[in-house]
């Protein structure tokens, strides 16, 4: 009766890829290389507003300086989170090792909105550099791109965390 269903739902699938229910998107957070932090995307507009006016000061006084700051990711959902800790532990081999890495959802505070990862390089250290004037601070020494607002602003940063794994 439906015999022309198949071949129709067979071009779909080899024209979008098949369906995947771990696969995450641009509500949860996925940004696709970078984004800038003026976007309105969820992965900008989820994040805590005290941490999103600092990155965007930030970002306009970096430009001035001629250093373009962007973010690789910033608010992640639940989902997208445990997506990644699951792939982490994959390629790292366990759980522990994953942490050092990658946050549980429960832990991250890309989840909460309270984080942002940082690019290009010369970006990350145009921040390490001015950063704490907006109260932004690189948190994991093994995550050169990784700010909370961590201080107010002018204040003194905290000490840095080794890894992921000390955030307990």
């Amino acid at each position: 009766m439906y015999r022309w269903l198949a071949p129709l739902l067979l071009t779909l699938v080899a024209a979008c890829g098949p369906l995947q229910a771990d696969a995450v998107g641009v509500a949860d957070g996925l940004v696709e290389g970078h984004i800038s932090p003026f976007d309105d995307s969820p992965a900008i507009t989820n994040l805590d507003p005290a941490l999103l006016r600092a990155v965007r000061q930030a970002a306009r006084d970096a430009a001035a300086d001629g250093v373009e700051l962007y973010l690789t990711t910033a608010w992640r959902s639940e989902r997208y989170q445990r997506k990644l800790y699951d792939e982490a532990i994959t390629k790292y081999g366990s759980e522990h090792e994953a942490r050092r890495y990658v946050s549980t959802p429960g832990q991250s505070r890309h989840v909460t909105g309270d984080a942002v990862d940082v690019g290009p390089t010369d970006a990350d250290d145009w921040l390490n550099r001015h950063g704490r004037a907006y109260g932004l601070c690189q948190t994991y020494a093994n995550e050169m791109w990784h700010f909370e607002l961590a201080t107010t602003p002018g204040g003194d940063c905290p000490p840095m965390r080794a890894d992921a794994s000390a955030r307990r």
